[in-house]
């Protein structure tokens, strides 16, 4: 079993249009509603694996409601924690011109007694899990010491856990040593406080956090691909090319495809090759998180692996 924990999940309203005008009247030429959220996100393509899920984290509203009904539909079994607030929705614009416009909303104010009932939920629900994967922002209301915490509690467990964070909650979940972690660049340099110039530097300041105790690095490098470092070894996967329709969920399909590989006892290359797959048939799809697997198949294969 697999848990994953979404503390703010969204409703993502996502709109095409063939542009998007600051200050003007703009109008979407379709819209689609997405159970999303980061952790939602990596539970979905799970799912779409075999995989069994438990989904944890906040959930309130009409739009809690609607996310909670789409993850049952696909088999994650939820023990969210309701809330009186409600789940944010956030929105995504895909003009035809290539950008991608995303607000997103801040999320319903979590109380004590919410948060504490939540803490109660996750000791409980994540005994029977091999892994926990840990993704996204936090409501108004939760501390952000939060990952840190939740990660201490499923270390004494015994768990693995994945992190996927950032800002403040970022900073302060890597002082428990998860043993995973996936920045993107800019992440990365909040965790090594300063600039990160080309390939070397990111390198480094990965190899440096390995270090420190954590066990796997996996930066995100948009279309310059994934670097990975474990051991002290780091090793650089480019992405092939493709027509990107939407890139929103590419980075939880990175954590999906890593949690996948570890589940089947896959490494190193192996292990990157999945991630290249899976990540890049996302940017594929429209709905975000639904990956074309024939396609993610075929993208691993034209992965180029390069050990630094």
């Amino acid at each position: 079993m697999i848990t994953t924990v979404t503390l703010n999940p969204a409703v993502d309203k996502t709109y095409t249009a063939a542009r998007l005008l600051l200050g003007q009247v703009n109008r979407m030429d379709s819209v689609k509603n997405i159970a999303g959220g980061k952790g939602i996100n990596v539970a979905k393509v799970l799912r779409q694996y075999d995989y069994p899920v438990k989904a944890l984290g906040f959930m309130g509203g009409y739009t809690g409601r609607f996310i909670e009904d789409y993850a049952k539909e696909i088999g994650i079994q939820c023990h969210f924690t309701h809330v009186k607030g409600e789940t944010r929705s956030s929105i995504n614009i895909l003009s035809q011109d290539g950008y991608v416009t995303e607000v997103l909303e801040p999320g319903p104010t979590i109380s004590e007694a919410e948060l504490t009932l939540f803490l109660e939920d996750y000791d409980r629900e994540t005994k029977d899990s091999s892994l926990v994967i840990l993704s996204g922002s936090a409501p108004t209301g939760i501390p952000s010491s939060i990952y840190k915490e939740l990660i201490q509690r499923s270390k004494k467990q015994g768990k693995k856990v994945l992190l996927d964070t950032s800002g403040q909650f970022l900073k302060e979940g890597v002082m428990a040593k998860p043993f995973m972690i996936k920045p993107n660049v800019k992440e990365l340099e909040i965790l090594a406080d300063r600039k990160l110039k080309g390939l070397e530097e990111i390198a480094d300041a990965a190899v440096f956090l390995n270090r420190q105790g954590i066990e796997h690095i996996l930066v995100s490098m948009g279309a310059k691909g994934l670097l990975y470092v474990r051991e002290g070894e780091v090793i650089h996967a480019k992405a092939p090319k493709i027509k990107a329709v939407n890139t929103v969920g590419c980075g939880d399909s990175t954590v999906a495809a890593f949690a996948i590989a570890l589940e089947s006892g896959l490494s190193g290359e192996d292990m990157l090759r999945m991630c290249i797959g899976i990540s890049v048939a996302n940017a594929a799809t429209l709905e975000s998180a639904v990956i074309p697997r024939d396609l993610a198949e075929e993208l691993k294969e034209k992965a180029e692996i390069v050990i630094l």
